[in-house]
C-alpha cells in the first residue's frame, strides 16, 4: 500500500491479525489458489516479483527459480520465506531490482490503494523490471461487481474496474492476453468455501465465478 509505514502497519495488524484461525486459513486459502490456479502462469524456471506482497502469502507458495517481494510495511520482511529476496519499498520506485529481471509480476488488491497517478508510475515501473514479453499479473476487486461494499476499507483510494485496468495498460502500450471480469469472491470473509476441496471445486467450475466472483483477473504482455 503506497501510505505512510506507520499506517501500513496498522491496517495489516488489524485487518489480518484478527484470530490466529484466520491467519491459517488466508495461508491454505492461497496455497490452494496457488498451486491449482495462479503457478500455471508462472514457470518454474521464471524470476517472479509480487508487488506489495503483504504478509508472503502469495508469494510464499510460488513455485519458482527466484523469488522477490517489495511492501512499505517493516514487518513483511519477517512473514515471507526464507527463499524469498525481500525489499522495503514503494512499488512507483522499485530501484532495488535491476531493469529486464524479472520474467512475472504479480499483484494483488493494490492498484486501489493507491492514486491513479502512482498506479501509471507503477505499472511503469513494473515494464522496466520485466523482461521482454514479460507479464503482469493483477487481481483486484471490479467495481461493476462489488458497488455496495467498496468502501469498507478505509485505505481504498479509488475504484477498480477490469475494463478501466485494462484500457489504462493498453494506453501504456501493454497487451492484454487475458481478462476475467468476475473470478473470486471480494474478501476472504466473503463466500469462497472455507475448506480445501470447496476452494478446489470453486476453482475448477468457472460457471460458480458468474454467480460468487467479485474480482477481476488480468494477464498484461508488455
Amino acid at each position: 500500500m503506497q501510505t505512510e509505514t506507520s499506517n501500513v502497519k496498522d491496517i495489516y495488524q488489524r485487518r489480518f491479525n484478527q484470530t490466529p484461525n484466520e491467519g491459517v486459513m488466508r495461508m491454505m486459502m492461497w496455497k490452494i489458489l496457488v498451486h491449482t490456479f495462479f503457478q500455471k502462469f508462472i514457470p518454474s524456471t521464471s524470476t517472479v516479483l509480487e508487488v506489495a506482497c503483504g504478509y508472503g502469502e502469495f508469494i510464499n507458495q510460488v513455485h519458482a527459480h527466484r523469488k522477490i517481494a517489495i511492501d512499505l510495511n517493516p514487518d513483511s520482511k519477517s512473514k515471507v520465506s526464507r527463499d524469498v529476496e525481500f525489499h522495503e519499498s514503494s512499488s512507483t520506485d522499485m530501484g532495488a531490482i535491476p531493469s529486464s529481471s524479472v520474467d512475472i509480476i504479480f499483484m494483488s488488491n493494490f492498484l486501489e490503494h493507491i492514486t491513479k497517478e502512482a498506479v501509471i508510475q507503477t505499472v511503469r515501473e513494473c515494464r522496466r523490471v520485466l523482461k521482454k514479453d514479460g507479464k503482469l499479473l493483477i487481481l483486484g476487486p471490479n467495481m461493476r461487481y462489488v458497488a455496495n461494499d467498496f468502501w469498507i476499507f478505509w485505505d481504498h483510494i479509488h475504484p477498480t474496474d477490469d475494463r478501466a485496468i485494462c484500457e489504462m495498460l493498453e494506453i501504456e502500450n501493454w497487451t492484454i492476453t487475458l481478462n476475467i471480469p468476475r473470478f473470486l469472491p471480494y474478501t476472504t470473509k466473503s463466500l469462497l468455501p472455507n475448506s480445501p476441496a470447496l476452494i478446489e471445486i470453486y476453482l475448477r467450475f468457472p460457471l460458480l465465478w458468474r454467480f460468487f466472483g467479485k474480482q477481476f483477473f488480468i494477464v498484461a504482455k508488455c
